[in-house]
């Protein structure tokens, strides 16, 4: 077998720029009012009885900057999010939000053991650059039913008050169907839907009415605004990383580059990626190059560089 030595590039990360950064303290707190009409006529959601195993999944929460970035009504569930509506499992969802440029942090909070009462996370910490929230949990036992929001954000646009973050409010949470596994009653062993659907409503839908199946409530702690000397180059985020070809650049600061190089683990310059000027997302295709692992190294007008390893499969 021919022998491969990597070559590894020592680069040195100089602070470009100095900005202020606002970030926020929420405790999120999930209750559920899940309860059959029979019971409640007045406010409850079940038209049929609820499984004596009723329960909800551990709740997942992603922050991010771009909405429609990890679910969408009317679009296929990503495999994380159909992971949860299915089974309630969050290790698909979270590798999805880690390799995914557009997230900051995922966290996952506790599950409810029972059809009412509620999940809290606490002192959840909000960055001004990833103030949108996602959050997802199965609705249990069901064949793919979950409650979840879908990239709301926490700025409320008026800096003069708590730095520019939203007051404590609340969002009335309903059903949802993933859209991959057929099924109308609380039952978790059920046929893949085929075709495979798209995530819907599932209100008005049996076995739920029109009715809210809980709240969320986002209750304002605390926030900051701090002026730092960021290292702005290292913000750059490539992904998928890794990749079968195709990559992103994610460049918000719009940070004025000056190359894009792949360079092979020979050092050899093997593609350069054009680079387009105030474009905050440049996409690169890459699949005229092997399989292996890369260096892709960023470079800036003033000379600054930031290099990362690049798999592709």
């Amino acid at each position: 077998m021919k022998k491969i030595t990597l070559l590894f590039f020592c680069i040195c990360f100089i602070p470009l720029l100095s900005f202020s950064q606002s970030t926020a303290n929420y405790t999120v707190e999930f209750a559920s009012i899940w309860e059959e009409v029979s019971t409640n006529p007045t406010d409850g959601q079940s038209t049929i009885n609820l499984p004596n195993s009723a329960h909800w999944s551990p709740l997942a929460l992603v922050t991010h900057q771009t909405a429609d970035t990890f679910f969408k009504v009317g679009a296929a569930a990503s495999p994380g999010i159909e992971d949860i509506a299915e089974t309630g499992g969050t290790n698909i969802f979270q590798n999805e939000v880690n390799t995914n440029a557009d997230a900051d942090k995922v966290v996952v909070g506790s599950g409810l053991g029972s059809a009412k009462g509620s999940i809290v996370i606490n002192s959840l910490d909000v960055s001004e650059n990833y103030p949108l929230v996602t959050l997802a949990s199965m609705i249990a036992p069901s064949p793919d039913w979950f409650i979840g929001i879908n990239g709301i954000s926490l700025r409320s646009g008026n800096n003069s008050v708590n730095n520019g973050w939203k007051d404590t409010f609340t969002i009335d949470l309903y059903p949802y169907d993933a859209g991959t596994e057929d099924g109308n009653l609380y039952s978790g062993s059920n046929p893949d839907s085929n075709p495979i659907g798209v995530i819907a409503s599932r209100s008005n839908v049996t076995p739920f009415n029109d009715k809210k199946i809980g709240t969320l409530t986002f209750t304002y702690n605390s926030s900051t605004l701090s002026a730092e000397t960021a290292n702005t180059v290292d913000s750059i985020k490539i992904f998928p990383n890794p990749t079968h070809g195709h990559i992103t650049v994610s460049n918000i600061q719009n940070i004025e580059l000056s190359s894009v190089k792949v360079y092979n683990v020979l050092g050899r310059l093997v593609k350069q990626i054009k680079v387009i000027k105030d474009v905050s997302k440049l996409h690169a295709n890459l699949t005229d190059l092997s399989k292996g692992i890369y260096l892709l190294n960023l470079k800036t007008i003033d000379g600054k560089n930031k290099s990362e390893k690049l798999v592709i499969n």
